[in-house]
C-alpha cells in the first residue's frame, strides 16, 4: 500500500487549501480511507473517515463545518479541502487506512500563520 499526499502550503489564518493524496499497491475502491494530522510534539489526530464508495463521512469536531473530505475512485485519489483554516490546523496531514495512522504516506505539511 502507497499513499503521495500533496497540495500542503503556508496559508494565512481564514485561507484555504485542497490536500490530494494518490494511492496505489491495493483495491482502493473497497477500502474506508481517512486524514489524519500530527503537530509538532503531539500525537496523531484522526480528521476525517470516508466510506469506500464515498457517500459517507464522519469528522472530528474540530474541523466540522470546515473541511470537506472525497474521493474518485476512478483516479485511486482522495481530497481533503480545507476552508477557514485556523493556526491551531498546522500539521502534517497523511491519508491513511485507519484512524490511528497505521499506514500512511510520507505526508503534506499544512503551516497556517500570518
Amino acid at each position: 500500500i502507497q499513499f503521495v499526499e500533496s497540495g500542503g502550503g503556508l496559508v494565512q489564518p481564514g485561507g484555504s487549501l485542497k490536500l490530494s493524496c494518490a494511492a496505489s499497491g491495493f483495491t482502493f475502491g473497497t477500502y474506508i480511507l481517512s486524514w489524519v494530522r500530527q503537530a509538532p510534539g503531539k500525537d496523531i489526530e484522526w480528521v476525517s473517515t470516508i466510506s469506500a464508495r464515498g457517500d459517507a463521512t464522519a469528522y472530528a469536531d474540530s474541523v466540522k463545518g470546515r473541511f470537506t473530505f472525497s474521493r474518485d475512485n476512478t483516479r485511486n485519489t482522495l481530497y481533503l479541502q480545507m476552508n477557514n483554516l485556523q493556526a491551531e490546523d498546522t500539521a502534517m496531514y497523511y491519508c491513511s487506512t485507519s484512524r490511528t495512522g497505521t499506514t500512511r504516506g510520507q505526508g503534506t505539511q499544512v503551516t497556517v500563520s500570518s
